[in-house]
């Protein structure tokens, strides 16, 4: 039986380590935005049969077309080709689209949307409050339900440190989303948000499970072994459920990062690291820090 609880230091300096360089990643390096957040056009396309290079179509919406500050990228994968440029209206959509056409007969329309600066910002707005929303009703929730293990922990405390848990497992993937939007230009979408809040979800259910078993065991225990046994006794008893959970949806999530489509790349990101650090919190932070809330007697 590991004793989780007794090095709970050594969990918790590498939980600091990490938060700290995600802060500092996300404060001092930023997100990259996309469209949706930050307003403009995102237009994703392929022209398969006439078999155009990435220089090609840069030199189509830049040189021939006039598209100021057009940006294209291709995925190799599908083949297909994603521009990013300042919002426009329909007709001029359709008038660019008709002029590819002219140039690439094989084009097609995979997907557009052009959003203006206001509307990326109240996105932008939306996308935080209900991240704040969530994290805040799932302590609330804890709680509540676990009103009736009140000793020798509070069961506020519960949701206290669930809320603890639930910060350390959103803001490590989004500090890796800001170091990979600054090396390789991943952008922070609305599938980015979702994603944190799969997280959060995922995060909180793999932490109520230690804790359930946690109360079960104070409540047949009563009294007669020391709190710091009983977690870590706690956590023994459901690691193996944890990590055998979560690593078949580890191996989900990377069959669809090498497979999927770009454009969901930064939406399995999150999720990859997100999941991986939800399992390590259960486990080794979420519990610990609730021994520290206790009172040192039995």
């Amino acid at each position: 039986m590991l004793n989780i609880v007794g090095h709970k230091k050594i969990w918790f300096v590498l939980s600091g380590v990490l938060i700290l360089s995600a802060i500092g990643a996300v404060v001092f390096l930023g997100f990259k935005q996309s469209a949706e957040f930050k307003g403009g056009t995102l237009w994703e396309f392929s022209a398969i049969a006439d078999h155009p290079s990435l220089s090609d179509m840069q030199t189509i919406f830049v040189g021939n077309l006039g598209v100021k500050g057009a940006e294209v990228s291709l995925d190799e994968k599908s083949q297909t080709f994603i521009v990013r440029f300042d919002s426009i209206d329909e007709a001029t959509h359709q008038r660019l689209e008709s002029a590819i056409k002219n140039q690439l007969p094989s084009f097609s329309e995979l997907s557009f949307q052009s959003i203006g600066p206001s509307i990326g910002a109240a996105l932008r707005q939306k996308s935080i409050v209900a991240l704040l929303l969530v994290i805040i009703g799932i302590s609330l929730y804890i709680a509540y339900a676990f009103r009736k293990a009140s000793r020798p922990v509070s069961s506020w405390k519960y949701g206290l440190v669930t809320l603890f848990t639930l910060f350390h497992d959103v803001v490590i993937p989004a500090g890796v989303l800001a170091l990979l939007g600054y090396l390789q230009g991943v952008e922070i979408t609305s599938n980015a948000v979702v994603a944190l809040l799969v997280v959060m979800g995922f995060s909180v259910h793999d932490t109520i499970v230690v804790f359930d078993r946690i109360r079960e065991n104070l409540s047949l225990d009563r009294g007669r072994t020391h709190f710091d046994k009983v977690v870590n006794d706690s956590v023994n008893q459901t690691m193996a459920r944890s990590i055998n959970t979560s690593f078949t949806l580890i191996l989900v999530l990377l069959a669809l990062y090498f497979v999927g489509p770009a454009s969901l790349q930064s939406f399995v990101i999150i999720l990859l690291v997100g999941v991986t650090t939800g399992i390590y919190s259960s486990i080794f932070i979420a519990s610990p820090i609730l021994t520290l809330a206790a009172p040192k007697s039995k």
